[in-house]
Formats: C-alpha cells, structure tokens, sequence
C-alpha cells in the first residue's frame, strides 16, 4: 500500500468513475463510416478528448458545431452499457463533497446524463468541456476544476485512464492516478502518470480535516 496525501481530487469521468465504451465505441464507429474514415483510429482519437477537437482533427473544412451537436445528440441517445466501474461509488462516499469534482471532455448534458445513468451525484463545481476554451491535454479543465473547489492543482491529485487527460493532469501540477481501464500501462507510464492502479477499488481515502489521505494498491 502506497500512502500519498492531497487537498482534494479531481476526476475525469469516463473510464474512471463510469464505463461508457460500447456507447462511445458505437456512436463513433458509426460517425467515421459516415465519413469515409477508418473507425478504429476514430474511435481510439475520440477517447478522453473533446468531440470538437477529434472531428476538427479528422476533418478540418466541415461545419464543427454541426458535426458536434450531431454527435452529441447520438451520446446523449445512446446510453446502453454506461456502468459504474468498479469501486467507484464507494469512494465517493468517503470523500467530503468539498475535496473532489469532476473535469470530463463530455459537454455538461451529456455528462450529466452518463451520471443519471450510471446512478452517480452530480457535483456542483463539475468541469465539462463547456465550461473550457481548451480541453484535454492543455490544463485549463484542472485549473479550473481545482480553483472552484478552492484550491490550486499542485495540491490536488488527478485520476485519469488516458494520456491526454494524464498529460493535463501533469501540466496543470497535479499528481495524476492513472487506471489499467482503457489504456496499456506502458501508455499511461510514458504519459507521466505517478501511480498506476486497475481502479477505484485500489484507492482506500480519508479525511483528516486539512485534507486527504489516500492508499493505493499498487
């Protein structure tokens, strides 16, 4: 058991606190046929990023905000096989609602609904990719994230399972917790994460008051 300490931690939301994979998978597969473009490589572009960002990537003269509101609305539609992943739900309820939030590249109404579904709290100060200029790799969602919570991201803790979110993680000065949930470890470990666990049920919390402890499996 490993023990580290933080003021509060920030999550991003699919891949580790929910699984929506087959929805994500589906909806993107079906975008790239559309499109003429190799599925795999959109669906493994599209992961952990804002929807913006992969369609802008793929295909940069289309209409954005069309081909986003598009997508967005079949994510929103499709929620078949959104789960809680394991451990999830018992650690939040360990942790004061005051030391954890959520930064997702989801927009806020398609989070929003993956937590219904997955039967999880939406937290007031949660982060989505509308409340961003920049999403994922660039900072901005964990500053944000840990500065409406009250504190700076150096002494937060990020958990992340991608290597863009990672990456955020790093640059915004947080410690980034990695999960074996999407990713190959060697990924994760060359986009810096500081300590890799399978999931939640790795992660044993406390509060001391000024902040968190926390014990991971590694």
């Amino acid at each position: 058991m490993i023990a580290i300490g933080c003021r509060a931690l920030l999550f991003d939301l699919d891949g580790v606190l929910i699984d929506s994979t087959p929805a994500v998978a589906r909806v993107w597969h079906r975008w790239a046929v559309e499109h003429g473009l190799d599925p795999e490589t959109v669906v493994r572009m599209a992961h952990g990023r804002p929807s913006r960002s992969t369609i802008r990537d793929l295909l940069p003269n289309a209409d954005i905000d069309r081909e986003d509101r598009e997508v967005e609305r079949r994510e929103i539609a499709d929620l078949d096989g959104v789960v809680l992943l394991p451990g999830a739900r018992d650690l939040l309820n360990i942790l004061p609602p005051e030391r954890w939030t959520i930064a997702t590249s989801c927009t806020r109404p398609l989070a929003e609904v993956r937590l219904r579904a997955a039967g999880l709290p939406i937290p007031k100060t949660m982060i989505t990719s509308s409340d961003v200029k920049i999403g994922k790799p660039d900072p901005e969602p964990y500053l944000k994230a840990a500065a409406i919570l009250g504190f700076a991201a150096s002494d937060c803790i990020v958990v992340e399972d991608v290597p863009a979110g990672i990456r955020a993680g790093k640059a915004a000065g947080a410690g980034v917790i990695a999960f074996l949930t999407t990713m190959a470890r060697r990924e994760l470990e060359d986009a810096g994460a500081g300590w890799i666990v399978k999931n939640c049920a790795d992660i044993v919390a406390s509060n001391n008051g000024d902040g968190l402890q926390l014990g991971l499996r590694c």
